[in-house]
């Protein structure tokens, strides 16, 4: 891969590709991703709860995170190329991270942040915007992540069987480079992730999909007023709705793929109705430059009509009928984001 940066006048600027390990340590691999987690999971975000954390056999976890679903994250990072050991010393200390309950996930939170005094459960909640009503079953599940310059292939092919066998594990490619004048870059690659997971078969007993009549009678009078009208905008721009379990999303359809621009749930126990501006997949799955997506969603916010959801969706509770006005803006607003969608085109 070669990279550039482009200069003022239009000329391009190649970065040279270096070996990371020739002038850095560990520590700044650590310090790097530490700081900046998102590209470490390729299916949620990450919240760095512990860094060099010990275990009950001497070895240390270089960093241990939750993702959004409380599941233990085990990150393993060599600077160079992967060593054979590196499976066997990342299952290691999943099968330590196995055996924490949510007092020990606590401690090693508070300790990571200097002894203050954190409640873990709350600080996940803030960090991925949940609302007080969702219950959150700490390590239920463990992961585990390996980072590299270099993933070698004894170690993709062991963590393919792994993910087939039922074992999560995600492995991450990353490589460095530096331009004239000591400027510094850095890409990461998702190697061996979701595609190699064996794919959850339906039981016959799965929960069955809703339809427009069953799920606008789940929704109070205010609710079944506002989505039946985004449920008409849906079908007059020709996009595709698909139902879930519960609720459905709006797509903007391409044939062999498609990107949502919103999905809309019923009410539940302690919570209203709820739309949700799908940003977090228009980033994943669309060809949205970043300072389109950064500018659709300040329009948004703009209108005063959402509030934020995890660090990239907004949402909007519908616990009243918006008045004409607010629909016009809602509908003016998702009509910007679609058409940018269409645009752009899907990620391929």
């Amino acid at each position: 891969m070669r990279i550039f940066g482009i200069q003022s006048d239009g000329k391009f600027v190649e970065f040279a590709h270096e070996p990371f390990q020739e002038d850095h340590t560990e520590k700044t691999l650590q310090d790097w991703l530490a700081s900046n987690p998102e590209g470490i999971l390729e299916d949620s975000e990450l919240m760095i709860i512990g860094r060099e954390v010990p275990t009950n056999l001497g070895g240390y976890i270089d960093l241990l995170g939750v993702d959004r679903a409380g599941n233990v994250v085990v990150v393993e990072l060599k600077r160079a190329k992967t060593p054979r050991a590196t499976v066997a010393q990342a299952l290691e200390y999943a099968a330590f991270a196995l055996r924490l309950d949510a007092d020990q996930l606590e401690t090693i939170h508070r300790d990571y942040n200097g002894g203050e005094s954190l409640i873990f459960a709350e600080d996940h909640r803030k960090h991925f915007g949940l609302d007080e009503s969702d219950a959150v079953a700490f390590n239920k599940d463990q992961r585990i992540v390996i980072v590299g310059q270099e993933i070698a292939p004894q170690i993709r092919q062991t963590a393919q069987f792994l993910n087939l066998k039922g074992v999560n594990v995600t492995c991450v490619e990353f490589a460095f480079f530096r331009a004239q004048g000591g400027g510094q870059l850095m890409s990461q690659e998702i190697v061996i992730g979701e595609e190699s997971r064996r794919p959850v078969q339906v039981s016959s007993r799965s929960a069955p999909l809703v339809d427009e009549g069953t799920f606008l009678a789940s929704l109070d009078d205010n609710g079944r007023a506002d989505f039946s009208r985004l449920i008409e905008w849906s079908n007059k721009r020709s996009q595709r709705i698909n139902w879930g379990t519960k609720g459905f999303a709006s797509h903007v359809d391409f044939g062999d793929s498609s990107v949502s621009v919103f999905r809309v749930y019923p009410p539940k126990p302690g919570q209203q109705q709820v739309l949700i501006v799908t940003f977090n997949e228009m980033e994943k799955k669309s060809s949205l430059p970043d300072g389109v997506i950064h500018n659709l969603k300040e329009q948004a916010e703009s209108t005063n009509l959402f509030t934020p959801r995890g660090t990239k969706d907004l949402q909007r509770y519908v616990d009243q009928r918006m008045s004409d006005e607010e629909m016009t803006t809602l509908l003016s607003v998702l009509d910007e984001i679609a058409n940018a969608i269409r645009q752009h085109g899907p990620n391929r």
